[in-house]
């Protein structure tokens, strides 16, 4: 993505009528008092296209004090945010995108807003599962995901037609399967760990939240594993019968299972969860 994210053929098309209303003539940096919204607007897009950004933002702000209650300040709060964050500066760009969508909800860009706040939180946690390795998972914060899902499906919801709404529904399954794929990490580690009541919970609330996800299937096997632990028989049979039903041929049903407890050694004991 470059240059200005936003294109809301509402704004966009106000915010050049109103250029064009206000003079483009002059190429000099607008640095007095008497300057209007509409030439400090096209002068922080030629600094933004620049790759100026912190300069465009201050006169965004400008914009936005000196176009009060208009659809170019709108617009000047969304591409400001979106450069805060371009910027690095995630927080302030997420500060500003809550402001505008807390002030402006009848705005023809909110389903914008929506999608750049998913966005801005999406990014922030994209390659989970790359960065997983080495670190403690337990303490892994997944809020910056969630919030990403929120927004995503608070603009599916709201705006099914939106122009956005197509890739915050692809978004949406990446995250999903990415926040399960971390749950069953999490569950594992307290499998192996000896903490069996924790992972039974946390492989159960996996398959809650995200009963269409593939990795249901092992957080089943580990529900299985730590009620057997743990003694609680029914609740084990309970997860082996659903593991039977979605996935038949699951990996971890392999061998015969009467013969195996025959033995005294029940099947998921056999298997490896890290």
């Amino acid at each position: 993505m470059t240059g200005f994210l936003l294109k809301r053929a509402a704004l966009l098309g106000l915010a050049s009528a109103a250029l064009w209303l206000g003079g483009c003539s002059s190429t000099n940096k607008a640095e007095t008092p008497n300057a209007t919204a509409e030439r400090l607007y096209k002068e922080a897009k030629e600094d933004a296209d620049a790759g100026s950004y912190d300069r465009a933002v201050k006169l965004l702000e400008r914009v936005e004090g000196l176009a009060a209650g208009t659809l170019l300040a709108q617009q000047a709060q969304l591409e400001m945010a979106y450069l805060q964050w371009r910027s690095g500066e995630r927080e302030e760009a997420l500060t500003a995108i809550d402001r505008f969508i807390k002030l402006n909800p009848s705005s023809p860009a909110f389903d914008y807003a929506l999608y750049l706040r998913g966005v801005i939180n999406f990014n922030d946690n994209l390659g989970l599962l790359g960065t997983l390795v080495g670190q403690d998972l337990s303490e892994r914060d997944q809020r910056a995901s969630r919030d990403a899902f929120q927004a995503f499906k608070r603009l599916v919801d709201q705006f099914p037609n939106s122009l956005y709404t197509p890739d915050a529904r692809q978004r949406m399954d990446y995250i999903a399967n990415t926040l399960a794929q971390y749950e069953v990490h999490v569950a594992r580690y307290y499998l192996r760990r000896g903490a069996y009541v924790a992972a039974a919970n946390r492989a159960q609330q996996m398959v809650s939240e995200f009963a269409q996800s593939p990795s249901t299937e092992e957080a089943l096997a580990i529900m299985i594993e730590s009620y057997e632990r743990l003694q609680l028989t029914d609740l084990r049979d309970g997860a082996e019968r659903v593991l039977k039903l979605n996935f038949p041929n699951s990996r971890y049903l392999a061998g015969n299972t009467a013969t195996a407890r025959a033995d005294g050694q029940a099947w998921w004991r056999r298997l490896k969860f890290w």
